[in-house]
């Protein structure tokens, strides 16, 4: 199985460091969608790719999956790199106020058979911690996965800073550790005391295999009896999917009724281990969230 998919993988790979190159020609591809790889490149294109094939098909032409790290996508949205992107609400907001992205769905998220289209931060300790509430934090080693990341820094911190603590000040430490699986092996390992990640994380890794729920517990569990994951922040709408502000309305369109048109069974859903998309939320929880902590996305 793994040996059909190499050269399709190998491809998007190799297109990727062309556009990086800025080297792609223009027929070489019609259109492409830069993605978050919030963990890794290869993980980002083996998640996504069946997407641009299942857009492929609905528009007629090329449309292209390429992983954009979290530095990177700025500029890739300045420069117009790309034609649309996958990427967490905060960096949605910011690419849209900053240069007229606008997003053309929402996602819906999967896991375990139950399907939410919002997510969060989750504040957690290892289940032998003595840290018991968000004042406890105080004074402990605080891991975070990029100043970038909504749901593995700004849900989180939002919660914390309107509760009196501001972790940066506050903390022994205030550590960026890359990537949310990063985040979790720290606590877990004690190089730091408490963490915070994106809802759906502990699941997602326990679900795998790499860890067991019941080594953690959460500090401020959220009351959304609804909502199927462990959190301690308020829920936002999923990634967007957004279009640059150069995509001319007719592929906007298009791209917009291929995503609400997919089904949870297909290849692009399976792949993407989500159950498909939905109308545009609305994102204004979001900014102010990132104007309450005094954050923005591009920094």
């Amino acid at each position: 199985m793994l040996s059909k998919k190499l050269p399709s993988l190998m491809s998007l790979a190799t297109l990727w460091l062309c556009a990086a190159l800025g080297t792609v020609p223009a027929a070489a591809e019609e259109y492409t969608i830069g993605v978050l790889a919030k963990s890794g490149d290869l993980k980002a294109i083996s998640q996504w790719s069946a997407h641009g094939e299942h857009l492929s098909k609905a528009l007629g032409k090329t449309v292209s999956v390429v992983p954009v790290t979290f530095n990177a996508m700025d500029n890739t949205v300045r420069e117009k790199k790309v034609d649309f992107f996958l990427a967490n609400p905060a960096i949605y907001v910011d690419m849209h106020d900053k240069y007229g992205a606008e997003a053309v769905a929402t996602m819906i998220n999967s896991i375990n058979g139950k399907s939410v289209h919002q997510f969060g931060g989750v504040i957690f300790v290892r289940k032998d911690s003595p840290i018991q509430t968000l004042v406890d934090i105080k004074g402990k080693k605080f891991g975070f996965v990029k100043r970038t990341s909504f749901g593995g820094l700004h849900a989180g911190l939002y919660t914390l800073m309107t509760n009196g603590i501001n972790p940066e000040k506050d903390c022994a430490a205030f550590e960026e550790l890359g990537t949310h699986e990063k985040v979790v092996r720290a606590v877990e390992d004690g190089i730091v005391d408490v963490g915070t990640v994106r809802t759906d994380t502990l699941e997602r890794m326990a679900e795998d295999g790499k860890i067991k729920m019941e080594e953690f517990r959460v500090i401020h569990p959220g009351e959304d009896k609804d909502f199927p994951f462990v959190h301690s922040s308020k829920l936002y709408p999923e990634w967007p999917l957004a279009a640059l502000a150069h995509v001319n309305e007719g592929a906007r369109k298009k791209v917009k009724e291929a995503l609400l048109a997919m089904k949870p069974d297909s290849e692009a859903a399976v792949s993407g281990k989500i159950v498909g998309w939905k109308d545009v939320a609305d994102y204004a929880p979001v900014r102010e969230c990132l104007k309450t902590i005094g954050m923005s996305a591009g920094e």
